[in-house]
C-alpha cells in the first residue's frame, strides 16, 4: 500500500511508484482531500475531476520518470520543483510528454506529506 512519505523530497518518488503500478488508489492517497490539479495553465480541478485528471495520465499506459531540483521547505509547507518525462509506447503509439512541474505540498497532522498544489504544467504559460 503506498504510504504518503515523511520527507516532501520523497513525495515526487513515490508518486512516480504508484504512477508506475497503474493504482489509481495509490496515486489519490498522496493528495489532500481538496488537493488542486492543474490540468493546464489557468485550468483547475478539485475532488472527482482531479482524480479523473491523474485516470487520463493512467492511461496512457506509459511510467513516468520524476528528478526532483529543489526542495524548499517552512514549516508545514515545501515547494517541490522537478522535472517529468513519460516517454514508451501506449495503445495508441508512441507517447512523449515532458515538463517541469512547481508543487505544493503540505505536512499533515500524521506527518506525512501530500500534494496541495499538483502543477504539472510549472511555468509553462
Amino acid at each position: 500500500m503506498t504510504i504518503a512519505p515523511t520527507d516532501p523530497a520523497e513525495l515526487p518518488y513515490v508518486f512516480a511508484d504508484a504512477f508506475n503500478s497503474g493504482d489509481l488508489a495509490a496515486i489519490d492517497r498522496l493528495f489532500e482531500v481538496d488537493a488542486l490539479f492543474v490540468t493546464e495553465p489557468g485550468r483547475t480541478v478539485r475532488g472527482e475531476e482531479r482524480l479523473k485528471a491523474n485516470a487520463r495520465f493512467l492511461a496512457l499506459g506509459v511510467p513516468i520518470k520524476l528528478t526532483l531540483r529543489h526542495s524548499y521547505v517552512t514549516g508545514d509547507l515545501a515547494l517541490l520543483i522537478g522535472d517529468y518525462l513519460i516517454e514508451g509506447d501506449g495503445p495508441q503509439g508512441p507517447i512523449r510528454l515532458e515538463g517541469s512541474a512547481t508543487d505544493v505540498a503540505r505536512r499533515g497532522p500524521d506527518g506525512r506529506w501530500r500534494y496541495a498544489i499538483d502543477n504539472p504544467s510549472g511555468i509553462d504559460r
